[in-house]
């Protein structure tokens, strides 16, 4: 890491302040290494009411020479999964609501970033034979990436925590839902 680039250098220190709510959890893990020279990952895990599991990935990547499909010398790579209801796995609505999700998160972090792209998926799976586990899972996946415009990617790492609340169904920071208690 020494031998790194400083702007490179400041974008991991800004990803490694970042504090989360309490119900999100960060962990840097083994970057990528082929995808560009400098490379930096964290995992995420959440549960939000339900006992609703997400889990997801957060990596930046950094050319000092820029890619042309990034428009720039970093990119955020997000990957969130969680698991959703049967019932919820059948709105045509839910991959739009999924994105809008990411964009939300990003607009209200005041996140400055180009070149945003990515697919949202539906998946259902059911289990046969002698594999353990419910008969049928429904899950959600987001893939996206997008351009941050300067190594200060505090934004952009908030915007990461609150997709993954999303993704939980964790309400809004200071929205408490309904049956829910308080404690002081």
């Amino acid at each position: 890491m020494t031998q790194a680039p400083e702007e490179f250098r400041q974008a991991v220190a800004a990803l490694q302040a970042l504090q989360p709510r309490p119900e999100v959890s960060l962990e840097p893990i083994k970057a990528p290494q082929r995808l560009a020279p400098w490379a930096y990952a964290l995992s995420c895990e959440t549960t939000g009411p339900g006992e609703v599991e997400a889990s997801g990935r957060l990596v930046l990547l950094h050319d000092p020479d820029g890619q042309e499909t990034w428009d720039g010398v970093f990119r955020l790579v997000a990957y969130v999964r969680a698991g959703i209801d049967k019932e919820l796995a059948t709105d045509p609505f839910l991959p739009s609501v999924g994105w809008s999700w990411l964009t939300d998160a990003l607009e209200a972090t005041e996140a400055e970033f180009t070149a945003l792209g990515g697919t949202v998926t539906e998946t259902s799976s059911a289990r046969f034979g002698e594999i353990s586990g419910p008969s049928r899972t429904d899950d959600l996946e987001l893939r996206a990436s997008w351009t941050p415009l300067t190594p200060e990617l505090g934004p952009h790492g908030d915007a990461f925590c609150q997709l993954m609340a999303s993704y939980a169904g964790l309400p809004p920071v200071g929205v408490t839902m309904f049956g829910q208690r308080r404690t002081s």
